[in-house]
């Protein structure tokens, strides 16, 4: 009888964190605590706290995958997210990237200044679409929305590629390095205003 219950006992432990089958941020409440550290930063519908925090609902899901898999690994360098992306197992973070992708962008509070489009923006929409909402590239990756990021983040973004602080992208990387901290800052004011 000890045997049996002791057995029990282990069989228990060692079961996964998440019961039987797929984790469900609605059931699971270890894995939904998760995604609410993920929206006190990126935040809840898309409003996120800081201008320096991308929007990441909306974004296409397997560039979200992608990002998360950069950050675990230590191929794209941040104070919070390597260590966010580590808490969770590779099975959630596919279901947190199906998750952001589903919400919707968030509505723009006031109009876009209309303002013309800086040179070089053209090379941006090879990867990221006329319009500059993103899009799947041959290889089946898919390049992030720009349009509506904040200045804050795509400034950044774009200074980290360019000096090679930011190296999960090797087109972004050669691209950013080529052109003048001005013409970024140009590209990233127009994004931003879409």
């Amino acid at each position: 009888m000890r045997i049996q219950i002791a057995f029990g006992v282990l069989v228990v432990l060692a079961a996964p964190a998440h019961g039987q089958g797929v984790p469900d941020p609605s059931t699971d409440r270890e894995f939904s605590a998760k995604l609410t550290v993920c929206n006190e930063c990126h935040g809840a519908n898309g409003l996120r706290k800081n201008a320096t925090i991308p929007v990441i609902g909306g974004q296409p899901e397997n560039y979200l995958l992608k990002q998360l898999h950069d950050f675990e690994r230590g191929d794209r360098r941040d104070e919070v997210m390597p260590w966010m992306a580590k808490t969770l197992t590779p099975q959630e973070r596919g279901i947190a990237a199906a998750y952001f992708a589903k919400q919707k962008w968030p509505a723009r509070s006031a109009a876009a200044a209309s303002t013309p489009p800086p040179p070089g923006i053209a090379v941006c929409q090879a990867c990221h679409a006329a319009d500059f909402v993103g899009a799947r590239q041959a290889d089946g990756m898919a390049a992030p929305r720009l349009a509506g990021q904040s200045y804050e983040y795509l400034v950044e973004a774009m200074r980290r590629f360019a000096e090679g602080e930011r190296k999960n992208n090797d087109i972004m990387t050669k691209m950013m390095a080529a052109m003048s901290p001005a013409e970024r800052d140009a590209i990233a004011r127009y994004l931003s205003g879409l």
